[in-house]
């Protein structure tokens, strides 16, 4: 029997895209990194769904932001639609064993699809699954996404890769959606999204990190002489 998702079916089916806004946490109060919130919202601004990270705050201050997650997402009305979730994975292109992936669920834990990266030594790559684990379609990103101020697409495209479909950017998260795609893929999609800015969350960490290192280098270096 296949998930039903009439909520989800009435309020995805009309859009071509959406955006994905994460909200302020309160992490300078706590002094811990907080569980993330976000806003899901249509092409003219407004919230169509907003959802929250339940992860404990152990396996936030143990893992970062390669942590293993469930994502809760909910309508307006605070009902459950969709639970998107990810196992502890690094962010390390150079072993088979971190690649990336995320699972995606109707509230009642019947499986909508899976997202399951593919292994390239310089490419982000990523496998678009139904319910059955059909392939549907594939993402590929760039080849560099340590990038801070430019914005980065990653293009959807059919199976055979020859086409794009749609692409996700990483200005606002944005979504567009290929034209006449299953709802259920449009919500396989959005948790590819969130995979996507998890990830990028990690690897901008570690460009950050190594970049305050090569910093420290050239300068010691440099007072040396």
């Amino acid at each position: 029997q296949g998930a039903v998702l009439p909520p989800l079916s009435f309020l995805l089916s009309p859009f071509s895209h959406v955006l994905i806004e994460r909200k302020p946490s309160h992490t300078f109060l706590t002094h811990y990194e907080t569980n993330n919130r976000y806003e899901i919202k249509n092409s003219h601004g407004q919230r169509i769904y907003f959802a929250t990270e339940d992860t404990a705050l152990c396996t936030r201050l143990c893992y970062g932001s390669y942590r293993p997650f469930t994502m809760r997402i909910h309508d307006l009305k605070g009902q459950e639609v969709i639970t998107l979730k990810r196992p502890l994975r690094c962010s390390s292109c150079c072993f088979p064993c971190c690649l990336q992936e995320i699972e995606i669920y109707a509230p009642s834990g019947i499986p909508i699809g899976y997202v399951t990266q593919t292994w390239h030594p310089c490419l982000p790559k990523f496998i678009l699954q139904n319910e059955n684990k059909k392939d549907i379609l594939r993402i590929i990103g760039p080849y560099f996404v340590c990038n801070f101020c430019g914005n980065i697409e990653y293009k959807i495209k059919s199976l055979d890769g020859k086409n794009v479909v749609g692409k996700i950017s990483k200005h606002s998260f944005g979504i567009q959606f290929p034209a006449d795609i299953d709802v259920k893929m449009k919500a396989v999609i959005l948790g590819m999204c969130f995979l996507l800015y998890t990830s990028n969350q990690a690897i901008r960490s570690n460009c950050k990190l190594r970049g305050n290192t090569w910093d420290k280098a050239m300068n010691q270096t440099l007072s040396s002489h």
